[in-house]
């Protein structure tokens, strides 16, 4: 472990040397010292932590809404199989469902690891606006954003003893992603990508600038938000996205996701 950490700072040391004198705040929020297999590493023991908490992470019940998971582990599948998700085959792209109605929300842990709140799948009008929040989620751990950003908040030791399963470490690092704020950049790659993935599958490809259209006027708008909290400006940002790449997709599907929203009443 200390020859592990001695090793990434002098990585860390190399790459400032390398890259020049001027060294910008985004040139620090894109270095990741990590591997993918680090990523992999990571999210399965953060997933095995979020589970083992059902007092601030009641998953809903699979076996009782079999039809909810489905429906949402569908909407995963189409994004992942649009051909443009990097690590489609080395993560595991895990979806669970939180039982909080409370709660707009969705997260991705490093590896793959996906997490939808009841709240936000009730919150929502369409399946569009589901898969477009939801690619935006596939992004940040499709992109490696948050061991990017938690590198910088919680730091490089803490995020290595939390891979090699130290539970101190662990809850940190669970608690951390749960309100993660993410840099405006990723936040605004994280949209454009979700654009990308959903171009190549019959949604529309801006189905995320419904989440904002929506949230505009909120009093309380989720941690996502906060690093960026303009939803028009992402609004603007989202349907140029789906307008430069030509997307044709039409797809909203409401009447069968406003069953599926029925099913969890």
């Amino acid at each position: 472990m200390k020859n592990r950490s001695l090793y990434q700072l002098f990585a860390f040391v190399i790459i400032f040397t390398i890259s020049g004198c001027e060294i910008t705040q985004k040139t620090v929020g894109n270095i990741n010292l990590f591997s993918v297999e680090d990523d992999i590493r990571l999210g399965l023991q953060v997933s095995g932590e979020i589970e083992s908490d059902p007092a601030q992470f009641p998953i809903l019940n699979e076996q009782q809404n079999p039809e909810v998971y489905r429906y949402v582990r569908n909407i995963t599948q189409r994004i992942l199989n649009s051909g443009k998700v990097k690590y489609k085959n080395e993560f595991k792209w895990q979806v669970k469902i939180i039982n909080d109605n409370k709660t707009l929300n969705a997260f991705a842990t490093p590896g793959g690891y996906i997490y939808v709140y009841t709240g936000l799948i009730k919150f929502l009008d369409s399946e569009d606006q589901l898969a477009g929040v939801m690619g935006h989620e596939i992004a940040h751990a499709d992109r490696r954003h948050s061991t990017k950003q938690m590198t910088k908040q919680v730091g490089i030791g803490v995020l290595l003893d939390a891979a090699l399963g130290k539970k101190d470490a662990l809850k940190q690092v669970v608690g951390g992603l749960v309100g993660l704020k993410f840099s405006r950049a990723h936040e605004s790659e994280s949209d454009e990508y979700s654009v990308i993935y959903l171009c190549n599958t019959p949604y529309d490809s801006a189905g995320a600038a419904g989440f904002f259209k929506k949230m505009e006027g909120q009093g309380s708008p989720p941690e996502f938000l906060s690093t960026h909290p303009n939803p028009a400006n992402r609004v603007q940002e989202i349907e140029a996205k789906a307008a430069e790449l030509s997307c044709r997709g039409s797809n909203t599907n409401n009447s069968e996701y406003n069953r599926i929203k029925n099913l969890l009443n």
